[in-house]
């Protein structure tokens, strides 16, 4: 699907800044701008590299200027940007048309002029392009003038002062980080000149509002009036010969192979196909795969690999990239849990969090079914019984069985679930004791676990029957204690505390997830209150407008928004368990599915704003409107897939 942007979507030049681009590299770089060029952001770039997979980043060329220059000496900018003083470049005024579909396009017009500018990011390594095609079908020689503007700085960090920007040759250096440029214009030093920006997508969320950047040499071409003219710019730390059509060309198969293997039909399901795979990183220090959260900010985290993965990589048939993760993961099992977070440098992996484990054994699973390995389940099965046994007996966190078999978890200031903010010593989300979603996991890996051991021997087979037995008192001591007749929906904890009785979109995957506990009624009345208490087009709140905790808004400094996170803000990713839990309670049938449909359109609108062909984090829990957090989510993507196949698979069978 390609997405096509005119001349109203930057009638004003804020309002060109209001949608990016992202392209990713497989090994934790990126590249994203707006649509107009501007950096609106400190995490802004046309090149942030990796120098160590995922997280050691570099933002290297910051932002592009842009002028074409004719005879007569006369200069038009055709780059836009804000600075920190007040000052624009208005060059979106020239901007005739921005596209993306696998990369960025934009196309101007100056006079006689036609340039068209394409962007792209190779994979496997840290390089990035730029392709202009000049057409001058005016009366006199023009000349395009591209300067870049580096930063050379980790990501998030600003320039120091009287740090410098080296070039030498074809290699441009600063603080011992080396990047080569490869061009067949005309590359000119110039003295050494610095920009100062206005980071208006920082500014908002008290974040830091401007950063600086250096530029020591700019490159041209000219193209003679009837003449047309290429210019190609090539930024790598690694040297090369492909040129940029090549590097273009190869980006645009790889994602096309994405989508191929994916299999869906869906405008909106292809797009998302595309787009998980901007998720899929090397890591270095477990020589695996692993799955970004979020961009700009997110590293990989455990839970979120979790969720997101079975629609980034089954969902789309990446088979071999789901074995790998779960892999990684498996070898790094300690105590029956799963590593929320692989620290760099040689520490050791956190571990805190109750759902990871628990969701690893979904994830098998759900690949299981998916792929039919058995000799992948066969490995990693001891792992699954270890889980199993660290939770039984007790782990870490204050995560253990209590006497119903109900999983208990958190303690002190600890935070094991998904809503885990914490600052300094305020929990705004308290969720210790029985969590809801947890102990539907719980049932549900015990339930599978009893399926799995009925698989190998005769001494599991024993196992398979402690497994059901213990699914069985699991599911009456959650019906008992989890059951709000009254309310007709689940409490989101037990703990004796206020929290119990908070409506919240936790209790949605104990309908969603394989093997559930709650008979069809029951099911039933809870996905009717999370359609009337909860449901946004855009994602679930995370607590109802009525409750007095709840926030409107996520906005202000980093204490205000972490005070939101969780009481009331919207999430994309809790709308897929919502949709496969509606599709669930009406049999899939033919009418529930055109429900689904119908309501699944308006993501066309959501992958259209914020981040171009992508689903954000998070929206206002009042007005969803515009997307917050990051602007590309891992699981929002993951989760939204997994409704489009579900939707498709359906079809299928029923051969409509």
């Amino acid at each position: 699907m390609k997405w096509i942007y005119g001349k109203h979507d930057w009638k004003t030049p804020r309002r060109g800044e209001e949608n990016c681009w992202l392209m990713t590299n497989g090994l934790g770089g990126f590249s994203s701008m707006t649509m107009t060029g501007a950096v609106t952001r400190n995490d802004h770039a046309l090149l942030m590299a990796c120098v160590k997979a995922p997280n050691h980043r570099v933002n290297l060329v910051h932002r592009i200027r842009e002028q074409v220059e004719f005879k007569d000496k006369q200069s038009v900018t055709i780059s836009s940007q804000e600075f920190a003083d007040g000052r624009r470049e208005e060059g979106c005024q020239y901007l005739s048309a921005f596209s993306y579909e696998d990369t960025p396009v934009w196309r101007f017009q100056i006079g006689g002029v036609e340039i068209k500018k394409e962007a792209a990011m190779g994979q496997g390594t840290n390089t990035a392009v730029l392709r202009y095609e000049i057409e001058n079908r005016g009366r006199e020689t023009c000349t395009l003038c591209v300067t870049p503007f580096y930063q050379f700085v980790p990501k998030g960090s600003d320039m120091k002062e009287g740090q410098s920007i080296e070039m030498t040759g074809h290699k441009i250096s600063s603080g011992g980080t080396v990047l080569y440029l490869r061009t067949n214009g005309t590359v000119e030093e110039i003295p050494e000149t610095s920009e100062t920006y206005f980071y208006r997508y920082d500014a908002c969320d008290g974040r830091r509002k401007n950063g600086t950047a250096a530029a020591n040499h700019q490159i041209s071409v000219s193209a003679e009036p009837g003449g047309k003219r290429v210019l190609e710019i090539i930024f790598e730390m690694q040297e090369s010969n492909e040129s940029a059509l090549e590097i273009i060309d190869s980006v645009k198969m790889f994602r096309r192979e994405w989508e191929e293997r994916a299999g869906l039909t869906s405008r909106a399901g292809k797009v998302l196909s595309k787009s998980a795979s901007q998720f899929i990183s090397e890591r270095e220090s477990t020589g695996g795969l692993t799955v970004l959260a979020g961009f700009p900010f997110f590293e990989d985290w455990g839970r979120d690999t979790m969720i997101a993965l079975p629609g980034l990589c089954i969902t789309t048939g990446q088979y071999g990239t789901a074995r790998q993760i779960l892999r990684t993961f498996a070898l790094n099992e300690r105590d029956g849990l799963m590593p929320n977070l692989f620290p760099e440098g040689g520490s050791e992996p956190l571990y805190n969090t109750a759902d990871a484990a628990l969701l690893f054994i979904n994830c098998m699973y759900l690949y299981y079914e998916a792929a039919g390995d058995a000799a992948f389940l066969r490995e990693v099965y001891p792992v699954m019984e270890r889980i199993m046994q660290g939770y039984r007996r007790g782990t870490g966190f204050g995560i253990r069985m209590d006497e119903d078999g109900l999983i208990q978890a958190g303690e002190g200031l600890s935070q094991v679930t998904w809503m885990d903010v914490r600052i300094n010593d305020i929990l705004p989300t308290p969720r210790h004791g029985k969590p809801v979603e947890i102990n539907a996991y719980w049932y549900n890996a015990l339930c599978i676990m009893s399926r799995f051991a009925e698989i190998f021997s005769q001494e599991t087979r024993v196992q398979a029957g402690e497994y059901a037995a213990l699914a069985k008192q699991v599911k009456a001591s959650f019906t008992e204690q989890f059951w709000m007749e009254e309310k007709h929906c689940l409490k989101d904890v037990v703990s004796g505390t206020a929290a119990d009785w908070q409506i919240r979109c936790n209790q949605i995957w104990a309908v969603s997830m394989p093997f559930t506990m709650l008979d069809r009624k029951k099911e039933e009345q809870i996905v009717e209150t999370v359609f009337e208490k909860l449901y946004t087009p855009y994602g679930l709140r995370t607590l109802e407008e009525g409750d007095e905790q709840f926030h409107p808004c996520y906005a202000g400094t980093m204490e205000q928004r972490d005070m939101a996170y969780h009481q009331g803000t919207v999430w994309a990713f809790p709308l897929g368990g919502y949709y496969l839990s509606y599709l669930k309670v009406h049999d899939h049938s033919e009418a529930a599915k055109q429900t689904v449909r119908e309501q699944l359109e308006v993501m066309e609108s959501a992958m259209r704003e914020g981040c171009i062909g992508q689903l954000p984090e998070i929206y206002d829990g009042k007005i969803p409107s515009v997307s917050k957090g990051c602007f590309a989510q891992a699981w929002s993507v993951g989760e939204l897939l997994r409704v489009y196949e579900m939707i498709e698979k359906q079809e299928r069978v029923s051969g409509v």
